[in-house]
């Protein structure tokens, strides 16, 4: 984790998030007191609990982005993922357990990415040497190392050099070698039966452990040589990496940095507590509670404690309220942030300031195709007018609705490119023109999303 002060970490936000000071600074508290809790003495580590948060707000305004930031900036598995996964099918919703493994397989992916990186060269040099190999076997003419043997194997030395630079400049990717390689029954069972890594783990990896510990055969398979690199590569890398160690490394940054976004809180609460389908509401509340209050999972990978996982929960709560919550629950979300609505200002620093702001991602679109896109600031202003009269008109979707509203206004210049002319510049009177009937039509503007 990043030794950076609470201050630092919401700079690091205002790149990406426009307003909401509030819910950044309770996010950047919360990250700084893991960091704080990771220098405390043991006894009393074991004691502090991180301070859950619920962000309160529509959708469209920053809640998302805020916990996807905070896991980037601080390098730990992070997950998204809606309450309503586990009602859509009432009392037969979804395992919450899940939500614990899929964190750790985040954690392990993100692991093993990075002790990849560590011996990339060294896999790289391996796969290139067996390539060789294939290209121009070596066959020794004698059992002793007599004088003839030793000149063929400085020649056989120079051949591969003069090969290696030819592979270097890839002059030899389309050439066809015969390589060795091993076939997991695994992956063949998987594709079968058609299980991805998440639903195998919601079965306990009960039957993924048991075709893992087939013995892999080896076959002898015709491929071009670029096709062989990728083969090789996986072959080669499950040899540097130490799995255990990857393992051990995501169980440990799981239990103390691990962070869970739990969207649409709001949709398994109700005021209406006894009344048809709110009783399966309630009681995922209870389900979800173990979670949040610190308990034990099994995974195939080990036991993974929650007492130091992060869990962010937001919603627009519309027809509800936090304090509908299960007093339990309640309990264990002690930060409460309300965002602000998006002001027509806000939308206005939306399209330009962020570092992928979507006037940025357009210009560089573009440039690809030779074109060079730029706006008028009283463009960007009528674009962020006729935005916020739409969502003030039909249901707020906030910074959302712009992607659509963009993709509109920038239709014919998109489709026409790279016919168009080389220099487009958007003014606020194209803009009118081709978002008028959206901005005036209010049973138009409802289908613009």
């Amino acid at each position: 984790m990043k030794d950076l002060t609470p201050k630092e970490i919401v700079s690091f936000l205002d790149k990406y998030i426009i307003g909401q000071e509030k819910a950044k600074k309770a996010v950047s508290i919360a990250l700084r007191n893991r960091a704080r809790r990771k220098k405390v003495s043991d006894d009393l580590k074991k004691e502090i609990s991180p301070k859950n948060i619920i962000m309160i707000g529509n959708t469209g305004i920053g809640k998302t982005e805020i916990a996807r930031r905070m896991a980037d900036l601080s390098d730990a598995p992070f997950i998204k993922i809606e309450a309503t996964k586990f009602t859509e099918i009432g009392y037969v919703g979804r395992d919450v357990e899940s939500i614990v493994r899929d964190l750790l397989n985040v954690a392990i992916s993100n692991e093993k990415k990075k002790m990849v990186e560590k011996v990339q060269r060294k896999m790289n040099e391996l796969v290139e040497d067996k390539i060789l190999n294939c290209l121009i076997p070596w066959k020794s003419n004698s059992s002793n190392n007599s004088k003839e043997d030793q000149e063929r194997a400085k020649d056989f030395q120079k051949t591969i050099e003069k090969f290696r630079l030819k592979l270097k400049n890839g002059e030899l990717e389309e050439k066809e070698i015969e390589i060795e390689i091993k076939k997991s029954p695994n992956n063949v069972f998987n594709k079968m039966m058609g299980f991805n890594n998440s639903q195998m783990d919601d079965m306990n990896g009960m039957l993924k452990n048991l075709f893992e510990s087939f013995p892999k055969k080896k076959v002898n398979q015709k491929v071009k040589v670029k096709e062989a690199r990728k083969l090789l590569r996986e072959e080669v890398q499950e040899n540097l990496i130490n799995q255990d160690e990857i393992i051990a490394e995501a169980i440990n940054k799981t239990e103390n940095f691990g962070i869970v976004f739990l969207d649409e809180i709001d949709k398994i609460v109700s005021k209406n507590e006894y009344k048809g389908p709110e009783v399966s509401r309630e009681g995922v509340q209870r389900d979800i509670l173990p979670l949040v209050e610190g308990c034990s999972v099994n995974t195939r990978n080990g036991v993974i404690k929650t007492d130091h996982i992060l869990f962010i929960a937001a919603g627009a709560f519309h027809t509800s309220s936090p304090s509908d919550i299960i007093p339990e629950l309640q309990g264990r979300f002690p930060i409460r942030v309300e965002l602000e609505s998006l002001t027509q200002k806000d939308l206005e620093s939306i399209l330009t300031e962020p570092k992928s702001s979507l006037i940025k991602q357009y210009v560089a679109l573009l440039e690809t195709e030779g074109v060079t896109l730029s706006f008028t600031k009283s463009a960007i202003k009528e674009i962020a007018k006729i935005t916020f009269e739409i969502n003030n008109r039909n249901k707020n979707l906030g910074a959302r609705r712009l992607a659509t509203i963009m993709e509109k206004l920038l239709e014919d210049v998109l489709f026409e490119a790279p016919q168009v002319t080389a220099k487009i510049t958007i003014t606020d009177k194209y803009v009118r023109e081709k978002l008028s009937d959206i901005s005036v039509d209010e049973k138009l503007s409802k289908y613009i999303l």
